[in-house]
């Protein structure tokens, strides 16, 4: 069979992890940010002026699927359209050596509050010292709301974001290096969909490597 037509085995689509822990974290001032050392290459970072859900889609999996970005992939096309075609929503594209780097989807919300929905690299860059960089762009174009996106939604009072252990394993500390604080935590079992269905099959389910790391810290 060819990897177009790969779907996993019935028994693997889903997968109850029992220990997921979610952080939100939050920034209450934008003088908090902390700039993160400059990547090897010029990142250059585009609004995407035309909602498209095609193009945010493409971006979920491919960037999300590795680290369990699971949550939208029941998502109809008319979901996504309904999703990317707001007005307080923002896409932002990341650019480097002539290609996709990374993504980032930024909400304004009534009262200030400002959520980073989603960030993170595409493959190719991961492990290259990009990620920090993404992180503090995405933060100041966070607080930029009002200035260069949702004009008409005013000034940012607080920038937020979730994230959890199935997320990549650096990921809460870099949010911390960057200025974000937790401010609340949880740990429940979450049903996780397979994340190999989207876009082709991965070497490998992240979601039992984060098993493994939950069982090795209950050894040690």
């Amino acid at each position: 069979m060819s990897e177009a037509g790969w779907r996993p085995p019935p028994e693997t689509a889903h997968l109850r992890v029992p220990s997921v822990t979610e952080w939100e974290m939050e920034m209450r001032d934008a003088a908090d940010l902390r700039p993160a050392p400059l990547p090897g290459v010029e990142m250059t970072f585009t609004l995407a002026g035309l909602p498209s859900p095609d193009v945010n889609r493409a971006l979920y999996a491919t960037v999300g699927a590795r680290v369990c970005w699971t949550d939208r992939f029941p998502w109809t096309y008319e979901q996504w359209r309904a999703w990317v075609e707001r007005p307080e929503l923002s896409t932002w594209i990341a650019m480097a050596e002539g290609t996709i780097a990374g993504f980032f989807e930024i909400e304004a919300q009534p009262g200030g509050d400002t959520e980073i929905h989603l960030v993170g690299l595409t493959p190719a860059f991961v492990g290259r010292g990009y990620g920090g960089y993404l992180v503090e762009q995405c933060t100041r174009r966070a607080w930029q709301r009002g200035e260069l996106w949702a004009l008409s939604g005013g000034p940012a009072t607080r920038v937020w974001l979730r994230t959890s252990s199935l997320d990549h394993p650096n990921a809460i500390a870099n949010y911390r290096r960057r200025g974000f604080k937790v401010a609340a935590e949880s740990t429940a079992s979450k049903l996780v969909p397979d994340p190999r269905v989207a876009p082709w099959p991965l070497p490998r389910d992240p979601r039992a490597a984060s098993r493994r790391h939950e069982e090795e810290e209950l050894i040690t």
